[in-house]
C-alpha cells in the first residue's frame, strides 16, 4: 500500500531508495542542486556499477559545481527533458512521486508532500511509475560529457629507444582514485590526499577508478592491491623492470 510522506520523511525515503538500489537508479527533478551528503551516496552507487541516471529540466546550463562534479562520475548519466515538472526517484523495488526537486533549497525549505510506493505492495502503480520514468528517460537529450585525453596516447612505449630512455622522461604514474600525474610506484599507486581516504577502511580491493600505469579510467578494474590494467601490465613491467 502506497504510504504519504511529508518533508523530512522525503529526505530520507530518498536516502534509501538511493542506498538500496541494486541495479537501477533514476533520478527525475526538474531543478538540480546535489548536495555534499547526496553526491557520497550517488558516488557509492556508481562504485557499485548501478546503472545511475539523472533527468533535469529547466535551465540547461547546470551550474559550475553540479556539472562539474557530474563530469567526473563516470557512470553517470545525464539527461535534459524542457518540459520536465514531474519529480520522481526510482529503484528497481521503490519508488516516489513528490512535490520536492532535487534541490537543496526545497529539501531544507520548502513545505512538500509526497507518495511511497513499493513493487511488492504495489506492483501494478509500481510499474506504471518505471514504465513513465524510462519513457522520459527515452525522450530526454542525453547531456554528453567532455572526452578527457586517453592518457595512454601520451605514454606510447614503442617511441623511446630504451627502457632507460624511457624511464628518464617518463617517471610519473597516475593516482588510482583521482587520476591526476603521482610518482610512479605500484606499491604506491595513491596520492597522499587519495591515501588519507583509503587508509580510513584499508581495503586493497575495493574497486578504483583509474589505471596507475595509463591514466585512462578502469571502471573499478583497478585496485590497491592491483593498480595497473591487465592490458598495460606487460608494457609497464617492460618499461619499469616490474
Amino acid at each position: 500500500m502506497a504510504k504519504f510522506l511529508k518533508t523530512t520523511t522525503i529526505s530520507s525515503h530518498l536516502e534509501d531508495i538511493i542506498n538500496n538500489a541494486k541495479e537501477k537508479l533514476y533520478l527525475i527533478s526538474p531543478y538540480l542542486q546535489i548536495n555534499s551528503q547526496l553526491r557520497l551516496l550517488l558516488d557509492d552507487t556508481t562504485r557499485r556499477y548501478i546503472k545511475t541516471c539523472i533527468v533535469y529540466g529547466k535551465e540547461k546550463d547546470l551550474n559550475y559545481s553540479d556539472k562539474d562534479w557530474i563530469d567526473s562520475i563516470p557512470k553517470i548519466r545525464l539527461y535534459f527533458y524542457n518540459t520536465l515538472h514531474a519529480k520522481c526517484y526510482i529503484n528497481e523495488n521503490e519508488a516516489i512521486i513528490t512535490s520536492m526537486n532535487l534541490y537543496t533549497y526545497s529539501q531544507q525549505n520548502n513545505c512538500e508532500m509526497g507518495i511511497y510506493i513499493t513493487s511488492k505492495d504495489d506492483p501494478e502503480l509500481y510499474n506504471d511509475v518505471l514504465t513513465e520514468a524510462e519513457r522520459i528517460i527515452r525522450q530526454s537529450e542525453e547531456i554528453q560529457k567532455p572526452k578527457k585525453n586517453n592518457k595512454i596516447e601520451n605514454r606510447d612505449v614503442n617511441k623511446w629507444n630504451t627502457k632507460q630512455d624511457f624511464k628518464e622522461k617518463i617517471h610519473y604514474g597516475y593516482c588510482i582514485r583521482t587520476g591526476i600525474e603521482i610518482p610512479f610506484n605500484p606499491s604506491s599507486p595513491l596520492s597522499f590526499k587519495a591515501f588519507s581516504s583509503w587508509a580510513k577502511f584499508s581495503d586493497e580491493y575495493y574497486p578504483e577508478r583509474y589505471c596507475h600505469f595509463s591514466g585512462e579510467e578502469s571502471y573499478g578494474e583497478t585496485t590497491y592491491a592491483k593498480p595497473i590494467l591487465k592490458k598495460n601490465w606487460k608494457d609497464a613491467q617492460r618499461m619499469f623492470d616490474l
